[in-house]
């Protein structure tokens, strides 16, 4: 009885602080109706910041409270609102839910380049030097007193701002009508901004609060969030008390599973995924409430053109012939995933690009299809890589039985579960038997991968796999857009515009995911394969949740809708590694860029791939510039053939002559200035405009 006292004083404690972290959350959510998947980055930075005053600089404790939680905290809450947030508010659901996405990559990288992670900073807990006291036989530390007893004050605060208070009246406004509470008189950027800012310091306080209680780790403190997640779900994303019993069942969950769960070599993982694993069961269980402040302003997506595609597909596949022709060993290594996780991008084509659906496990389907390759192609079968991809889909097959239920942002939540499961616990676990087929996944350590046989020829080398990549991501391009021009692609369109309509007109919800969902595993899952045959050892760790979020940003940069997002995300994923061959130092630069890229979607909706088909259609056009292009690329590959210049000279003098001649196509083709057309002869002479009917109202009322 003694040890079920105590863990149940450790669980209330931890859930005292997921109640605090998880009731900012929810109010970050009723009033701005945005899902913050940042927030537990937020504590985390102020966990760092608190450490670094503390212990880095040997401040008073008391000096670092008040900076962090006074100064830092609103100040952070404040630059979101204020400059990520407020430009994204006029767009749809998805797009700021990968803002937020954005930022905790970002925090994430920010916090690794300011703090080396290889070194150990521990933190004290609060009245440390003082006696714990004792609750029956239970003993309890006066850290885990003030856990709790800040988390009572939490709920009382913020049940009073909420309710009886007109700012709590103009934050719950907000988010319903932002027009209709202007009306009134208020202020829905004031009260967004305060919720922002009150979001992010109970975000800091539980930062701080549980920080001297594990590891000082950016992505551990940033993720500990999902158990925050769990709590707000089980608050349905707008109910405080709800919320704190969510935390309640969370915490004490995990003390339980500590103190109870019978030792092996299988169970461990199970601790570590539980806050998720019940993240899922809660969504699939509690009925969701209308999704707060969703307006869907969907992105058109065009069918692609039969011949412009197959002129991409061979496009990639000679970029990459190139690139293996010009490049060295190293920088085969470096830059060959350009095409292989290009090809892990592509699958959020049809599932979110398509049909609507945001996941944000489809690493960990890439994972799935590297370690089926791993075991099963060891001698370089082609059946194996089939086999991967099989695997992959039956799994994301799986996945989307009970995604029926989730959407928007519960499916996001719900799909990142799955990856913290498949990360945390299945990826750990040895090999087992199970109804007689033995299975060995990463088996706690690492995978040997081997390069396919082809034709009698084995493909092993970074050359010939690089190449086999862009062969595959060409191949898997042209099937992709295939499937936008076919009746199941115009379906997916219209499961993306309204899955109540879709459902009305007699289309069959359950047949469509399942199927859009194992699409999209099996083309990751072949991504993963080819990825792990260029790195010929493959670990867990680089299937993780964390890993696949700059991808998926990469990809959603590039416009999910667009067939050319699988090379362009390669590419920009992977290209900027040649500043770390340049410099060193910048490696930490690189690893935020997707982050930055992700906060600046505001600006490009519709993806950068559209752009770049609008700015360079002219160069493809020019019967002049496109074939002076050819013929530089030509002289120049041969000259590097001949080791008269470099593959970095080729590359780059390649890529100038490009540009300029892009921009020599565009002025020639851009249509002439037209001359002044008298107003009476508008219409006639000149195509009549939208604006000019406003130009003359003007004009005769100020006459």
């Amino acid at each position: 009885m003694e040890q079920f006292l105590t863990f149940g004083i450790v669980g209330l404690s931890t859930a005292a602080i997921y109640a605090v972290i998880g009731s900012g959350l929810v109010l970050t959510y009723v009033t701005t109706g945005v899902f913050n998947f940042a927030h537990g980055a937020a504590g985390m930075l102020a966990a760092f910041c608190y450490w670094q005053f503390t212990v880095g600089w040997g401040w008073p404790v008391p000096v670092a409270l008040v900076l962090v939680l006074l100064v830092l905290a609103p100040g952070f809450g404040l630059a979101v609102e204020r400059v990520l947030m407020r430009p994204v508010q006029r767009l749809g659901e998805a797009e700021r839910l990968v803002m937020t996405v954005a930022l905790l990559s970002g925090a994430i990288a920010a916090a690794r380049w300011i703090w080396d992670p290889n070194v150990p900073r521990p933190l004290s807990v609060f009245f440390a030097d003082r006696e714990p006291f004792h609750i029956g036989p239970a003993t309890v530390t006066w850290h885990q007193a003030l856990t709790m007893t800040v988390a009572l004050l939490v709920a009382a605060g913020l049940w009073f701002v909420l309710n009886r208070t007109r700012t709590g009246a103009e934050m719950r406004a907000t988010v319903d009508d932002r027009a209709l509470v202007q009306l009134t008189g208020a202020d829905p950027v004031r009260a967004s901004r305060v919720a922002w800012i009150l979001g992010t310091q109970l975000a800091a306080i539980g930062g701080i609060l549980i920080a001297p209680t594990v590891a000082l780790d950016a992505s551990q403190l940033s993720l500990l969030i999902v158990s925050a997640y769990t709590a707000a779900v089980f608050g349905r994303l707008r109910s405080l008390p709800f919320t704190f019993v969510g935390a309640v069942v969370v915490g004490c969950l995990e003390s339980y599973l500590t103190g109870y769960l019978p030792q092996n070599d299988y169970l461990p993982g199970l601790r570590l995924a539980a806050p998720a694993l019940l993240l899922f069961l809660a969504l699939l269980c509690f009925p969701h409430p209308r999704l707060r402040g969703r307006d869907r302003r969907l992105v058109q997506v065009p069918a692609p053109s039969p011949r412009g595609t197959l002129v991409f597909a061979a496009s990639t596949v000679l970029f990459a012939v190139v690139l293996a022709s010009v490049l060295d060993e190293s920088d085969l290594v470096t830059y060959g995933p350009i095409f292989s996780l290009g090809i892990v991008a592509l699958s959020y084509v049809p599932l979110a690009g398509y049909a609507g659906q945001i996941s944000l496990c489809q690493l960990s389907m890439a994972g799935i299809g590297a370690v089926v390759w791993g075991h099963l192609g060891g001698h370089g079968q082609l059946w194996a890589l089939a086999a991967a991809i099989a695997v992959s889909a039956a799994v994301g097959a799986l996945i989307a039985v009970p995604a029926l239920r989730f959407s928007g942002v519960y499916l996001a939540l719900g799909t990142a579960a799955v990856a913290v499961v498949l990360d945390r616990w299945i990826f750990t676990l040895p090999a087992f038997d199970l109804a007689g087929v033995h299975i060995s996944l990463f088996d706690q350590g690492s995978v040997e991968m081997a390069g396919p046989q082809l034709l009698g020829l084995r493909l092993d080398s970074a050359a010939d796999l690089m190449v086999l990549a862009a062969i595959c991501l060409g191949l898997a391009s042209l099937a992709v857009a295939r499937l936008r021009s076919g009746g199941f692609g115009r379906r997916l369109i219209a499961l993306r515009d309204s899955e109540a309509a879709y459902a009305t007109l007699g289309g069959n919800l359950l047949v469509t995911k399942v199927l859009v969902f194992a699409l999209s595993a099996g083309i990751a899952g072949l991504g993963g394969a080819l990825y792990g045959m260029q790195q010929r050892s493959i670990t867990a760790e680089q299937f993780n949740l964390v890993a696949g979020l700059p991808i998926f940003l990469v990809a959603v940069i590039g416009g999910l809708g667009a067939v050319g997002n699988g090379l362009f995300a390669g590419t920009a994923y992977i290209g900027p590694n040649i500043l770390i061959g340049l410099a060193s130092w910048t490696q930490n630069i690189v690893t935020v860029l997707p982050a930055l890229a992700g906060m600046g979607l505001g600006h490009n909706p519709e993806g950068l791939v559209s752009r770049f088909r609008r700015e360079w259609n002219p160069l493809g056009r020019d019967r002049i510039a496109l074939p002076t292009l050819l013929a530089v690329l030509v002289l120049g590959w041969v000259l590097r053939l001949t080791d008269v210049i470099n593959g970095w000279t080729f590359l780059i003098g390649s890529l100038v002559v490009a540009s300029v001649l892009r921009a020599w196509a565009a002025a020639r083709q851009a249509p002439k200035a037209e001359a002044d057309v008298p107003v009476e002869w508008w219409g006639v002479r000149r195509p009549w405009r939208a604006q000019d009917g406003e130009v003359l109202t003007r004009g005769t009322a100020g006459g």
